[in-house]
């Protein structure tokens, strides 16, 4: 089937669900809505979440939103503001929530070191290099289990293997990434100075 070319005509087939008519829309506006977020959010990351629920509620709503001007520029930007506030109200929602939080207990972790180089900026990069040179296997174990902090059971769900199997893994990817560390010049430079 031949898209039209006008806006308005393909509102008219996306409000009957064209999913073409709706992609062509998408792709009209999105870098206007996108730089509208980027400009609200200061985030390019914060920015893509808005656009995409931008984009999502003009799906669900479809058969409710009226063009302006046979545009639909004007609410799309109207409603990337109200996201944008819905957003930053979650945030600071978040932020005094962890504020009422106790610190955490440090406890000893073996993957306390990793963590440490991911948190440094000026080592970020070298972070991700070595992350790089591992495997595929000991990059999700390490994904799952040290950066997002899921439990070996969750892991073992996400993996579909046994939990035995992720425990090892995770060792093995732990002594690995070690390894690389130790050989790292960034590394070295930084145990030469303490």
């Amino acid at each position: 089937m031949r898209l039209p070319q006008d806006e308005p005509a393909l509102w008219a087939c996306a409000i009957l669900g064209d999913e073409q008519a709706f992609t062509t829309l998408y792709e009209t506006h999105r870098v206007r809505v996108f730089g509208h977020a980027l400009r609200s959010t200061r985030s390019a990351h914060d920015a893509e979440d808005v656009t995409a629920v931008v984009f999502l509620e003009l799906w669900r709503n479809r058969r409710r939103v009226q063009p302006v001007n046979d545009s639909l520029i004007g609410w799309l930007l109207l409603t990337t503001n109200y996201v944008v506030r819905n957003h930053h109200r979650s945030a600071r929602r978040h932020r005094a929530a962890l504020s009422r939080l106790s610190p955490p207990v440090a406890a000893e972790n073996p993957s306390d070191a990793v963590d440490a180089g991911l948190d440094h900026v000026g080592q970020a990069a070298e972070i991700r290099h070595m992350f790089a040179q591992l495997t595929a296997k000991d990059q999700d174990i390490l994904t799952l289990c040290v950066l997002e902090e899921q439990t070996l059971l969750e892991a073992s769900q996400a993996l579909k293997i046994p939990v035995g199997t992720v425990k090892s893994r995770l060792s093995r990817a732990k002594y690995r990434m070690a390894r690389l560390m130790e050989a790292s010049p960034v590394y070295a430079q930084q145990r030469s100075a303490q």
